[in-house]
Parts: C-alpha cells; sequence; structure tokens
C-alpha cells in the first residue's frame, strides 16, 4: 500500500504547482543566481589580450589539458578566461578535506559534536582553506597564461598578482552565491553550480561532435557507438542513483495513561546503492589536476615542462594509460573513504536505540551497529564498482578513439553525465518534497477551518 507521502506525490499537477507560492519564489532565486553566474562567466580578468589566448587555447597549447580540464566545469569561463574560471572546484576540495579531517583531528570532532556553533566554525575554516587552495591553482594559471605566447599584455609579478586576487574573489563570490541558493533557494546550491556550467557547454561540444562526423573526422560507426553508450549509461546512472537498500525498523508499542497505545509503526532505514555521490570521481579528478598545476608553476619561460616534471606530466596526460587507471583506482578509494563520513552505523545505531527502535532479529546498539556496517560495505563496494565504471569507460573509449579533442571528450564524459543525472535527480527530489510540504500546509489549514466550523 502507498505510503500518505506517495499518495500525495501522485496527486500534483500544475494547479497544486501554481500554488506553492513559496516553492516559486525559490525556484525564481535559484534561476537569477544561476543568470548572474553565467553572466560571470564572460567577464574576463584583466591584462589578457583575449584574441591571442583564445588562439592559444584552440590549438591546444594553453596550459596542456590543465585549463580544458578547468573549462569543464567552469562552464567556459576557462575559454574566456574569466573571474569565474576556478569555478567552486577549490570549495569543494575544501570540503572534502575538511570532512575527512574531523574523521581524524580530535578538535574538530569536538567542533562537530558542538552543534550549530561547532558547524559555523568548521564552515569558516573550511573558506580559509578555500582561499589557500584558489590562490595556489590561480597562481599555477597565471603562470601557465604567462606561458602562452602573446595571451598576456604585460607579463610580470603585477599580472600574477592581479590575477590570483580576481580568481580567488570569483571563487569566493561563487561560493557565497552556493550558499545563499541552498539557503534560500531550491538544491545544493554548489551542485547547481556546477550543473549550470557543464549544461551550458554540452551543447557545443554536441556540436562539435555531429560536425566532425560531418567533416570526415570521425566515422559513422563511432558515432553511433557513442550515442548508444551515453544513452546506456543515462540509464544506468538513473537506475542505480535510485536504487535503495531499505532496511525494515521497528518500534515497539507504549501504553499512555488512559490505556491509550501508540507506537508499534514500522518504517524503513533507506541506504543508497552509491552513499558518496559524485564526491569521489570530482575529488580524484582534483588530485589528478595537481601534478599538472605545479607543472605550470615550475615550468620555463617557454611553458614547457622537461626534466621528472615532464615526465610525469607525459603519464598523467588525460586519456592516457596511467591517467585512466589511477582515475579508477582513487575513485574506489574515495568511495571506500568517504562513505563512512557521510553515513556513520555507531550514530545511526545510537540514535535507533535512544528512539526505541530496532532492526528485526538484530540486537540494538553495537551489534546494530556491525551489522549496519557490513551492509554498508557490501553496497559501498558495488557503488564504488559502478562510479569508477561510469567515469572510466567513456574516457577509455573517447582516448582510444584518437580523433576527439580534449575539451570535447571531458565535457561528454562520464564524470559529466553523472554529474548531470545526480543534481537533476536530487533537485526535482527536493522540488516534489516542497510540494508534499505545502500540500501537508494546505490539509492542515482545512481541518482547522472545519474545526472552526463545528464550533
Amino acid at each position: 500500500m502507498a505510503s500518505a507521502s506517495e499518495q500525495l506525490a501522485a496527486n500534483m499537477n500544475l494547479g497544486v504547482f501554481s500554488k506553492a507560492k513559496e516553492l516559486q519564489k525559490r525556484l525564481l532565486f535559484t534561476l537569477m543566481i544561476l543568470v548572474v553566474y553565467r553572466i560571470g562567466t564572460f567577464v574576463p580578468i584583466p591584462g589578457m589580450d583575449m584574441e591571442a589566448f583564445q588562439a592559444a587555447f584552440g590549438s591546444g597549447t594553453s596550459g596542456g589539458g590543465l585549463l580544458d580540464r578547468f573549462n569543464m566545469f567552469s562552464g567556459g569561463a576557462v575559454e574566456r578566461m574569466a573571474i569565474f574560471a576556478l569555478n567552486v572546484m577549490p570549495y569543494i576540495s575544501a570540503s572534502i578535506i575538511m570532512t575527512l579531517l574531523k574523521g581524524s583531528v580530535a578538535s574538530l570532532k569536538e567542533l562537530d559534536k558542538d552543534g550549530e556553533q561547532g558547524r559555523k566554525q568548521i564552515n569558516q575554516y573550511t573558506r580559509y582553506l578555500t582561499v589557500f587552495l584558489a590562490a595556489f591553482q590561480a597562481f599555477g594559471i597565471a603562470r601557465a597564461l604567462q606561458g602562452t605566447e602573446g595571451a598576456v599584455i604585460n607579463p610580470g609579478l603585477f599580472f600574477q598578482a592581479s590575477t590570483v586576487i580576481t580568481l580567488v574573489g570569483g571563487t569566493m563570490f561563487l561560493m557565497w552565491l552556493g550558499e545563499q541558493v541552498t539557503a534560500r533557494g531550491v538544491g545544493n546550491g554548489v551542485s547547481l553550480i556546477i550543473f549550470a556550467g557543464i549544461v551550458a557547454e554540452l551543447p557545443k561540444a554536441l556540436f562539435q561532435l555531429f560536425g566532425m562526423n560531418q567533416s570526415g573526422e570521425i566515422g559513422e560507426a563511432l558515432l553511433a557507438i557513442l550515442i548508444v553508450m551515453f544513452i546506456g549509461l543515462i540509464m544506468l546512472i538513473v537506475y542505480v542513483e535510485r536504487a535503495q537498500r531499505r532496511l525494515r525498523v521497528q518500534y515497539p508499542k507504549r501504553q499512555m495513561a488512559g490505556g491509550k497505545q501508540f507506537g508499534g509503526e514500522n518504517s524503513f532505514m533507506p541506504l543508497k546503492l552509491n552513499t558518496a555521490g559524485v564526491i569521489p570521481p570530482i575529488f580524484a579528478s582534483s588530485l589528478l589536476l595537481l601534478p599538472a598545476t605545479f607543472g605550470q608553476i615550475f615550468v620555463g619561460g617557454d611553458g614547457a615542462a622537461s626534466g621528472i616534471m615532464g615526465t610525469v606530466l607525459a603519464y598523467l596526460g588525460y586519456g592516457s594509460p596511467t591517467y585512466l587507471v589511477l582515475y579508477g583506482l582513487l575513485i574506489i578509494f574515495f568511495c571506500y573513504f568517504y562513505v563512512p563520513y557521510v553515513f556513520k552505523p555507531d550514530d545511526v545505531a545510537d540514535n535507533l536505540r535512544k528512539n526505541g527502535g530496532f532492526l528485526p532479529g538484530i540486537r540494538p546498539g553495537q551489534r546494530t551497529a556491525e551489522y549496519l556496517s557490513y551492509v554498508l560495505s557490501r553496497l559501498t563496494f558495488i557503488g564504488a564498482i559502478y562510479v569508477a565504471f561510469v567515469c572510466v569507460l567513456p574516457e577509455a573509449f573517447i582516448a582510444r578513439s584518437g580523433n576527439i579533442p580534449v575539451s570535447v571528450a571531458m565535457l561528454i564524459g562520464g564524470m559529466s553525465l553523472l554529474i548531470i543525472v545526480s543534481v537533476t535527480l536530487d533537485t526535482v527530489a527536493q522540488i516534489q518534497s516542497h510540494l508534499i510540504a505545502h500540500q501537508y500546509e494546505g490539509l492542515i489549514k482545512k481541518s482547522r477551518m472545519r474545526r472552526r466550523n463545528k464550533t
């Protein structure tokens, strides 16, 4: 039998949406923020010769793939060298690092247990770390730009300083916009910003792909295989992201004064198959960016790395066998490393025990925590293999074809598909929850009016 929320969700229509004024305001606010973000991706940083830079970027000589990787997440801001070129990637990296540190640093553990005040302090530390990471990556981009012939009007220390300040400021502004969307809009603000950037550039990549087919650079068979593979991956992502392992939870009946009983309900604890979400591939990609960033900082004046750094950059080039193997292994590693910080079996078991809930056949307390850890480890194994498969397979296939540019390959790669589908499903789920809450409020108001009329 369908639950009350499922029955309400089945009855939702445009009429219900037209009455949900609060949801409309949230959607409009989210849309306005995304428009501001897209405008910022067209505002270039000072001191650039845009014609020379775009000519170098189009020829693939602007950083050995480093700028191409940033361009995928920034919605083309790197291609235009805009103030939002770094996007929110430093903030995501800082958030993941702080999440991992909370499980190993005692002082951060205590702050995490202090409630709202402790979380505010941890968020402040995350912002400080974001500034550091953004400055580091911005300095690498400034060095890469100076190594691009004719791209910088007046290269030197002043250009490097102004570029670092501009890009760091753009990242912090985007971080603030993302927080505003999360608090006053619909969906996760940071995820929506990345989603908007990828979606904005995706049509361009698809047109370029079909244009290469018409010009004879790629064959009909390769194009057909790519289309079938991407449709299949989208179906797989939707199926797995909606998959859940439901654990039955029982609550005992309680007798109150007057002989009335309450409780005794049965509910389910949903465990997602992919508990880590899109964090592992994003963090793995960011980690693989570090050698390229170091390479751009320590290159010579001609922008070409040599020696040990040149060898490392050659082996870690996008689509190389070493890159693909490391990418897949890092995704699996971060799935196992990140999931315990997202879902803590000990805390869940303790909360169940305090509320009187238990899993049928499992003793409350430590045995429940052990059982949850057992189930979670099995789900994490399947989820890690799934995420690695989705992210690595398209990039390996595209790399073997050898004719598709890196910029196009990244936009139609598995990580882009995973981000697009996951963020879409999450945003739709939040819109649905707002509509359900609005329907509940309407039912409560009607019941109160009926009581008043009877009175």
